[in-house]
């Protein structure tokens, strides 16, 4: 089940072989990285009626839950309503959360999405997508070093979740100044009841524009690998990061190509090239690789 509001998440997870149940979180005319945009945002009790439909035939039998960006604190608290439900019918379900509260020092939700985050979503989660400053905000502590983030990833899975990726970070890069640090962190239960965790840490390229979607592909993208590679985070993380590069970077490439000399893509221009990076996010070329902490 995806309750998620971005064609990419469905279009991804359906390319990967999963059967997907999407429920639109806002049902929009286009993305609002353009000037205008129109359409309707689904309250909580509309998302009750739906779920509703689907117990009543018998189809709510689910391995994965996917969500993403919501503005609403009583829409995010039936997510976790539902979540928890599908978890008692199947106790192995994965919940993969990205987290959305803000980004560079500042929330763009509502401050009161914070403690719903926190007490609520992230307990039931088993993989969450966070940057850096919602890494911070949900548990309190900040990252001035890559031993901080190790801490802030081990708060986040005595939080719930087994897997946690800091998707973009300040740390300061190895490979300089135009690449992004983000690491990764996966507790893993073994056969004799203890727990093993890997970490890793991989540099990605920074490309000078702003995208709409990108988180959305992320988390897509992780919850398939990590389903390929389920005690893996290494292997999955650099198949997912290195699908983000190949795509980024041909729309990129698409983007000016539109443009034309000197100028700025507009947001039609940078629309992700989704349907023509298929083969790559289907077999992605290994581009980027993690270092493992």
């Amino acid at each position: 089940m995806n309750f998620y509001s971005r064609v990419e998440c469905v279009c991804v997870c359906q390319v990967m072989g999963f059967e997907v149940d999407s429920i639109n979180s806002v049902q929009f005319s286009n993305h609002t990285g353009y000037s205008h945009w129109k359409g309707q945002v689904l309250t909580a009790d509309e998302l009750h009626v739906l779920y509703e439909g689907i117990k009543l035939n018998n189809v709510n039998h689910y391995d994965y839950v996917l969500t993403g960006y919501t503005r609403d604190t009583s829409f995010l608290e039936m997510v976790v309503d539902i979540v928890q439900e599908l978890k008692r019918a199947n106790p192995n379900l994965v919940y993969v959360c990205d987290p959305v509260l803000g980004d560079h020092g500042s929330m763009y939700v509502p401050q009161n999405l914070h403690p719903v985050y926190k007490n609520k979503v992230v307990p039931v989660a088993d993989i969450i997508t966070p940057n850096q400053f919602e890494a911070e905000l949900l548990t309190g502590k900040n990252i001035s070093t890559e031993k901080d983030a190790v801490e802030v990833m081990d708060l986040l899975h005595k939080m719930g979740p087994d897997t946690v990726v800091i998707t973009s970070s300040d740390l300061p890069p190895r490979l300089g100044d135009r690449f992004l640090v983000s690491l990764g962190s996966q507790r893993i239960l073994m056969p004799d009841g203890t727990r093993k965790t890997q970490r890793i840490r991989i540099e990605v390229p920074k490309v000078d524009a702003v995208f709409v979607g990108t988180g959305d592909l992320f988390a897509a993208m992780l919850l398939a690998w990590t389903h390929h590679y389920p005690t893996d985070l290494k292997t999955a993380c650099e198949k997912t990061f290195s699908v983000m590069h190949h795509v980024i970077q041909r729309t990129i490439s698409y983007a000016h190509e539109m443009a034309g000399p000197g100028r700025r893509p507009s947001p039609a221009q940078l629309e992700l090239r989704m349907v023509q990076s298929k083969a790559d996010i289907e077999d992605p070329a290994i581009v980027l690789e993690a270092t493992v902490l």
